[in-house]
């Protein structure tokens, strides 16, 4: 027989384990589905310095391991799978993964988003082999060799000063004429004697024999080349990628209304088209994302789910809830 929970959490990220505390605070039957690791994109990022209450020891892992137990003290279930099809449409959603099937009354999407490529030759086949997206989980390979960081938001600039912990040099690439971070980011950037910056400059092509061996630079304005070859002593020379993230939605597709980059759409309670359906963090539609925006979603998400099931299913439910505890 198929348990049937409350609540299934799509994600394990900030938008997913916000949900999942407030939906097992308030005793529904909550099981969260993580595809990978718990934690989402966040626990590639090192430092956290702008969200409330964060210290310097807060790390994006420590961050996300402390959510993590929260939720599960609560009561609520983490798992990982991987989902391969559903069904939405009836009042009980149905969700097939790759090793078992699950069955909730509400569901929350919090797939959150994935690094985008350069889509560039031979970037596939260097990854992993001096191309990188997550320099929290490869810099060290990079101890005193030359990297190449593109990207000119917070989070390139951010990784590209995590970066200058282990690389004899930090060259940050830029499409754009300046950095676009806080001008605190931008300040130890300037300062900083490892960082090299290259303006309105773009990755051309990439090449070498076992590992990446030359980064060509093409300015964005006249076409001029620059051709980087790793040191004849080091051998390889690193490029991390930071240009930004797609939704993580592809499967929702036809089902639940997006706009056109794939984001879902959701009104402010987090409510997508499909009844009994919520999104929640970076796969939503939104201006600004951020954990402090995710954890907000979620909250949101798991409430507006709570009252969603009370008024579906009240016979099921216990007495008190979200209204009565928080």
């Amino acid at each position: 027989m198929i348990d049937i929970y409350d609540l299934i959490i799509l994600g394990g990220g900030p938008a997913g384990l916000s949900s999942g505390i407030y939906s097992a605070r308030s005793k529904l039957k909550t099981l969260i589905i993580e595809q990978r690791r718990t934690g989402g994109q966040i626990v590639n990022t090192y430092e956290i310095e702008n969200y409330p209450g964060s210290t310097e020891d807060v790390t994006g892992i420590s961050l996300m391991n402390r959510m993590k137990d929260q939720c599960q003290s609560f009561g609520a279930q983490i798992i990982q799978d991987k989902i391969v099809s559903m069904n939405l449409k009836s009042d009980i959603k149905i969700l097939k993964g790759k090793y078992k099937e699950y069955r909730c009354k509400a569901l929350i999407i919090a797939t959150g988003s994935y690094p985008k490529k350069l889509n560039i030759p031979k970037e596939e086949e260097f990854t992993g082999k001096g191309v990188s997206y997550c320099a929290i989980c490869d810099g060290d390979f990079f101890t005193d060799l030359e990297v190449f960081v593109v990207g000119s938001g917070e989070s390139a600039v951010k990784e590209g000063l995590y970066l200058t912990r282990y690389a004899k040099k930090v060259n940050i690439v830029s499409r754009s004429s300046y950095l676009k971070c806080s001008k605190m980011m931008e300040e130890r950037v300037y300062n900083h004697s490892k960082i090299n910056l290259f303006f309105n400059k773009a990755i051309k092509k990439i090449d070498g024999n076992e590992v990446l061996e030359k980064i060509v630079l093409e300015d964005v304005n006249n076409g001029e080349i620059i051709e980087c070859d790793a040191d004849k002593d080091d051998g390889i020379v690193g490029l991390f990628v930071f240009i930004g993230f797609n939704p993580q939605t592809d499967i929702f597709k036809y089902i639940i209304e997006m706009d056109s980059y794939g984001y879902i759409i959701t009104d402010e309670n987090m409510k997508t088209n499909v009844d009994g359906i919520f999104a929640a963090g970076d796969c939503r539609q939104k201006m600004l994302r951020q954990i402090v925006t995710a954890t907000n979603d979620g909250a949101i998400a798991a409430v507006m789910a709570e009252k969603y099931i009370k008024e579906k299913f009240i016979d099921n439910l216990e007495e008190g809830g979200l209204y009565d505890n928080c």
